[in-house]
């Protein structure tokens, strides 16, 4: 068996990819395998990627031939690949473009590669019903409203479409990006900003514009949304999770595009104007009325006639929109995300009707680079008291979580921490809202919770962004999007069961770059000897995967 001492990879039989992170080479491998092959885990000295049929299927779908897939594998193999690998590469790659979709006279197109796959998936039941008239053995004429759910479905018959029916232009936007902001500092974009947006564009290419962005928590993705609107240069439907990230979103845009106010337009519960640039909520689409059952908002996507959606935080993309598959497909689309992970399994839903994944970067590599804040994270195990986890051990399993998560314990340690992080800017988030509330009470901090008033939370989030308080007390709202750079301590008392995407979330919320340099604080209070020990440890397994370590404490169970 060869060997090459300086190559970094090894490939195994079950089409994991194993980086030697200290390899000379260990850079160039990873720029080849990255485009074809999922990053799952990066710890501190091995790094270990997965070839999938959808990680295949994303590179095919951004131009990248099975041939170069292979090629890089071999040439970076520090022994030889087994060739059962190169064979089932082959064999994925093979499936994408044996179904077509593209654009007839007033209706689209799907053109099989042969009449044996016509008759298999024209008798697939997922398929079928979204079939119209058969133009020929091998084409079938589909409803322009049915194309994001035919990709779906193809998809999970195994035979993902290429997808040639182009786009619809939508009316041009004259924006450019400011060299010097409104607030008067000047800024550029990061390398692996323009290298995103290039990757995403593709200088207008028929694949190319439409598909989604990865980068971690505070590594600038609204700056990749504003460079690609200036690529594109059309009317923009930016879709984001609140109302916060809308007022963030039309505060970037302002500072440093060349977009007058009149330009841009909220559609919200508050205002329902639309402009060449309109900001809405995930919320108020996927609102549904209660007298007819229809979602009366959804006649925004064909207001205007734009020519960029973006989906801030698209792993969030609510099911219903989902069904606006005519105006949605017909549109280039960006997603934009710090991890694709969806509990539900459903991430081949977002290749589907958003596009492939164009641009990722692991969240270790901007953090040596400098470009995200590094991170210190602990659990802090706390035992509950002898009469409470007597009726932990008697309460039902779904009752247990709450008992554990609202540990009355809990309180004495973050006040502790809040002593040892003073002089620090200081995030306390959990799930509770009676809990939340009890910590309010006891440390004098302001609390934000979804029923906050829109106007409350934007006065207490610039109070804290200008220091006029150094803590803030968050309900699940302080999940996405919250623009707080100047957080540097995160005390999380509760979460979401096991949510992975939960976990990586709050993480993000203090990971902005440190003027001083200095690293992010996260803590994760945990009740010990319960369940949410095991939650615990599977919401942290994403960070972990991206090379993160958590220190245990366990608290003497003399604590009062």
């Amino acid at each position: 068996m060869s060997y090459v001492f300086e190559n970094a990879l090894i490939i195994q039989s079950d089409r994991s990819v194993l980086l030697e992170v200290h390899s000379p080479r260990a850079d160039a491998a990873r720029n080849a395998v990255a485009p074809f092959a999922e990053l799952i885990k990066s710890p501190e000295h091995i790094h270990t990627y997965q070839i999938s049929p959808l990680s295949v299927w994303n590179a095919r779908a951004a131009g990248m031939p099975v041939s170069e897939m292979i090629a890089a594998l071999r040439s970076h193999a520090k022994y030889p690949m087994p060739e059962a690998v190169a064979q089932e590469i082959e064999s994925l790659g093979s499936r994408y473009g044996l179904t077509v979709i593209e654009r007839g006279d007033g209706h689209l197109l799907l053109k099989m590669a042969d009449l044996p796959l016509a008759e298999l998936l024209s008798r697939n039941q997922a398929v079928a019903k979204l079939l119209g008239d058969r133009s020929s053995d091998l084409v079938f004429q589909v409803n322009a409203a049915n194309r994001g759910v035919l990709k779906q479905a193809l998809l999970a018959a195994g035979y993902p479409a290429e997808d040639l029916a182009g786009y619809v232009e939508g009316d041009a936007l004259a924006i450019e990006l400011r060299a010097i902001s409104q607030a008067g500092s000047s800024f550029n974009l990061r390398h692996y900003q323009t290298e995103a947006v290039a990757a995403f564009y593709q200088a207008g290419r028929a694949q190319g514009g439409s598909g989604v962005i990865v980068l971690p928590c505070g590594a600038g993705k609204t700056m990749v949304g504003l460079a690609a609107m200036t690529a594109v240069q059309s009317n923009t439907l930016v879709l984001t999770s609140s109302l916060t990230s809308v007022r963030q979103w039309r505060r970037e845009l302002l500072d440093k595009t060349t977009l007058p106010e009149d330009a841009i337009s909220e559609y919200s519960g508050e205002s329902k104007q639309t402009a060449p640039v309109t900001l809405a909520t995930y919320q108020i689409l996927s609102y549904r009325s209660s007298r007819d059952g229809e979602f009366p908002h959804f006649k925004l996507f064909s207001a205007r006639s734009w020519g960029l959606i973006i989906y801030d935080e698209v792993h969030l993309l609510p099911a219903p929109i989902f069904r606006i598959t005519a105006e949605l497909q017909a549109r280039r689309r960006l997603g934009l995300t710090a991890t694709l992970i969806r509990e539900d399994g459903k991430e081949g839903d977002v290749f589907a009707l958003i596009g492939p994944k164009r641009y990722d970067v692991p969240w270790r590599e901007l953090e040596v680079q400098g470009f995200i804040a590094a991170a210190e994270c602990r659990e802090i195990r706390v035992p509950q008291a002898p009469e409470r986890q007597m009726e932990y051990a008697l309460a039902d399993k779904r009752r247990q979580f709450r008992i554990a998560a609202e540990n009355p314990r809990k309180y004495e340690v973050v006040q502790s921490l809040l002593q040892k992080e003073a002089g620090h800017r200081i995030l306390i988030i959990g799930e509770y809202l009676d809990q939340l509330k009890q910590i309010a009470q006891r440390t004098g901090l302001p609390v934000v919770t979804g029923k906050t008033p829109q106007p409350e939370r934007d006065r207490l989030y610039e109070q804290f962004r200008f220091g006029a308080i150094t803590g803030l007390i968050l309900s699940r709202v302080g999940n996405f999007a919250l623009d707080l750079p100047d957080a540097d301590v995160l005390i999380q008392v509760s979460g979401k069961y096991g949510s992975r995407q939960e976990e990586a979330q709050r993480l993000g919320r203090v990971l902005r770059p440190k003027i001083d340099g200095h690293s992010a604080h996260f803590y994760t209070l945990v009740s010990l000897r319960t369940c949410e020990e095991e939650f615990a440890r599977h919401r942290q397994v994403f960070l972990a995967e991206q090379g993160y370590s958590y220190q245990i404490e366990i608290i003497n169970d003399a604590v009062s």
